[in-house]
């Protein structure tokens, strides 16, 4: 047997750390192999080089249109709720990452994963008790769906197949998610005729404060009664449709799915990955209609940003549908599943926030955006400003000029990513009360420029 080199932890023979690259090395080799969400290989635009975060900033490499430090008001798509380099998520990090940083879910159990289980049954609706946990918001709306067929399956019931939704919603990339987003108005139109064919309501009236719309709700509990037969679940974001569009609806229309699907016999899944922990001013979204779904779907900020994990709860009834079949098991098992570094981040991620008045940083961080963004209601191009919990949302007449877009928030020194005619803020919910006024001034210049 061939001798083999040991090597002591922590020592790299004569490797060494690899000298630091310059930022123009670092943009060259991006642009040679990196491949960035939603953009072209190669890339047209050039990102900006982030070299450290700390508190709700960004360090920047090198200096971008006057700034070198950036505030940042995307909370990193959604998730970094407490911001960056916080001083117990890191404790929580490294001490697990000294016990073990990831070991197979499959046959063994750990106890960050169990505690963040229990965490999670205890603080979601109702009697959402059973926890599915995964490595995107994407795949755990995924695994809501596969809970949903696989339960009707196993009961018997294989033609309950369709899942129906309402236009302007987002629910991630992966294939299931995919035909569960706008069809038309959303980027995933590029698969028509590819992914399952779906049942489509019409978008929400919008407002959250709106008197729901009488005939909106009469067409809304038609259409499930109509396809109710062949419906394994309803799947719509609550209050607040994200990604598809950033509309903010009246809670009255989640109650409506809920009572109708009673009725009716169809499972209701409610994806929270973005509203999930605060973001709207209650723990959960579904809490402003009162209502408690069959599955629930949890992400971004679960762990604070710090990893990439998510999770999918659902009611005794959708398991014990599923252990009737004749295949009893969820038939899916991500390698990461329950992975004990997230685990422990996430656990000491919901404790800092329970920990904290986090509904009052909410409201906060929201009536800063409310006083910031009324100046945009009067800026050429602007059709509305509507903010809810710790959201800020500018809605223009025309598709945002992203180059432009960009130019504009970092020269106010803010770190923005606006999409379609859309300019949006969901700041950490630490954001001192001087930063969410500077959020919303960027907005603005966006606005004006953009």
């Amino acid at each position: 047997m061939p001798e083999q080199a040991t090597v002591a932890a922590g020592d790299f023979g004569d490797r060494g750390a690899p000298a630091p690259l310059t930022p123009t090395e670092l943009l060259a080799l991006d642009r040679q192999h990196v491949w960035h969400p939603y953009a072209p290989m190669p890339g047209v635009a050039e990102p900006l080089v982030v070299e450290s975060a700390s508190g709700v900033r960004l360090r920047l490499a090198q200096e971008a249109y006057g700034r070198r430090e950036l505030v940042d008001g995307m909370s990193s798509w959604w998730s970094a709720v407490h911001g960056y380099n916080h001083p117990v998520l890191n404790e929580a990090a490294l001490g697990q990452l000294g016990r073990m940083s990831h070991v197979m879910f499959g046959g063994l159990t750990h106890e960050p994963a169990v505690r963040l289980a229990e965490r999670l049954a205890h603080l979601t609706p109702g009697d959402l008790t059973h926890v599915f946990l995964s490595d995107s918001g994407s795949v755990a709306v995924e695994v809501a769906v596969k809970m949903c067929l696989q339960h009707w399956r196993s009961l018997g019931r294989p033609g309950k197949r369709r899942l129906m939704t309402w236009r302007g919603g987002y629910h991630g990339d992966t294939w299931q998610p995919m035909s569960v987003c706008d069809p038309e108005g959303g980027m995933h139109h590029l698969w028509s005729g590819a992914l399952p064919v779906q049942v489509f309501a019409d978008t929400p009236p919008p407002g959250f404060d709106a008197a729901p719309d009488e005939g909106y709700l009469a067409r809304l509990r038609g259409l499930v009664e109509r396809h109710a037969h062949e419906l394994a679940a309803v799947v719509v974001e609550p209050v607040v449709q994200g990604a598809g569009g950033m509309r903010f609806h009246s809670p009255a229309y989640v109650r409506a799915l809920r009572e109708v699907c009673d009725a009716h016999d169809v499972l209701l899944v409610l994806d929270e990955i973005a509203t999930g922990f605060g973001r709207t001013g209650e723990l959960f979204a579904a809490e402003h209609a009162g209502v408690v779904p069959d599955v629930m779907c949890v992400g971004k900020a679960l762990t604070g940003g710090y990893l990439s994990m998510a999770a999918t709860v659902c009611t005794p009834r959708v398991a014990e549908g599923i252990a009737r079949g004749s295949v009893p098991v969820l038939a899916h098992g991500p390698t990461f599943m329950g992975n004990p570094l997230a685990s422990a981040v996430a656990g000491a991620s919901l404790d800092l926030l329970l920990s904290q008045d986090w509904r009052a940083q909410v409201r906060r961080v929201g009536g800063g955006l409310r006083t910031g963004l009324a100046e945009a209601a009067g800026v050429p191009g602007v059709r509305e400003v509507n903010v809810l919990g710790a959201i800020g949302v500018v809605r223009l007449d025309h598709e945002v000029d992203l180059t432009a877009a960009t130019r504009a928030a970092v020269r106010a020194g803010v770190w923005l990513r606006p999409f379609r005619d859309m300019v949006y803020a969901m700041p950490p919910y630490v954001t001192a009360d001087e930063d969410v006024a500077r959020i919303a001034a960027a907005m603005c210049a966006v606005a004006r420029e953009a």
